[in-house]
């Protein structure tokens, strides 16, 4: 095969690749695009056909929605999210790290549990929790979603951190113990720094997910004053429709700490994902 039917085949495959990359941006990007457009509509230019792409924009919903009760639910879903991710790393930093480096018929039944566990459904959890917390006398409050979002995550930050720690070389840890250091300073002075990209990656998916989520969040929580942002955007459905530009606004404020997050971290989370995948 000569060079230029290879470089030829390399071109194809890389028109082939970009054009595939194109598809799959246009289809991801038009519902984000739908969104934001919409957020500045009125509501009777949002199903019409001659307003779609040209409107003239407001941002009277905007005004409506940055009021005190907004930040408010801002700040419970910044506090809801911040406190269920360091609880789930507190837990699943050293439960991935037993996992990864002990080998027992024991910590194997826990392993297999922590995948059984994965396939509970969520809404299967809602009566026991509120019952629980009710009895706590935990209900209406935000300790009562950070408790139960830490547990519906903490199977999967652990499942997520054992192969970070199994990606340590293993002579890394033994030569640490033979120059003296314990087991618990060979975890933090050795395991712990290595797998730091690995935590990072753990600790940003969790606040990602406990950020959205909605189902805990707007039935352990009763009064709407104390809402998080999930929760706030189910108000706009109501009994009589939907205030689609008010819904949009909405999804377009709630997304940006996650957005902000994702560019910040995009690069340690590529970085981080890879590496997990080694062994």
């Amino acid at each position: 095969m000569t060079n230029a039917v290879k470089k030829g085949r390399k071109k194809s495959r890389g028109i082939v690749r970009r054009s595939a990359k194109t598809i799959f941006a246009f289809f991801y990007g038009m519902p984000i695009v739908w969104i934001i457009l919409t957020s500045f509509k009125q509501e009777t230019d949002v199903f019409s056909t001659q307003s779609s792409l040209f409107f003239s924009p407001t941002l009277s919903t905007y005004r409506k929605l940055l009021t005190s009760s907004l930040f408010e639910s801002f700040t419970n879903s910044i506090i809801i999210a911040t406190c269920a991710t360091v609880i789930t790393l507190l837990v699943s930093i050293p439960a991935g790290y037993a996992l990864a480096r002990f080998s027992n018929k024991t910590l194997g039944i826990g392993l297999t549990a922590l995948i059984i566990f994965q396939m509970i459904p969520q809404t299967a959890t809602i009566i026991p929790l509120f019952q629980i917390f009710n009895k706590l006398g935990m209900l209406d409050t935000l300790p009562s979603v950070i408790l139960a979002d830490a547990a519906l995550l903490t199977p999967f930050a652990i499942l997520l951190m054992r192969p970070f720690f199994r990606s340590i070389p293993v002579a890394l840890v033994e030569a640490s113990q033979i120059d003296g250091a314990s087991s618990w300073q060979s975890f933090s002075k050795i395991s712990l720094p290595l797998a730091r990209n690995g935590i990072a990656t753990t600790a940003t998916l969790i606040w990602i997910i406990s950020w959205g989520e909605f189902l805990y969040a707007v039935n352990l929580i009763l009064s709407p004053n104390s809402y998080p942002m999930s929760a706030i955007l189910a108000q706009q459905v109501g009994g009589f429709g939907i205030f689609w530009p008010g819904l949009m606004a909405l999804s377009v404020l709630a997304s940006l700490p996650v957005a902000i997050l994702f560019i910040f971290t995009y690069r340690l989370l590529r970085e981080g994902l890879t590496l997990g995948a080694v062994k």
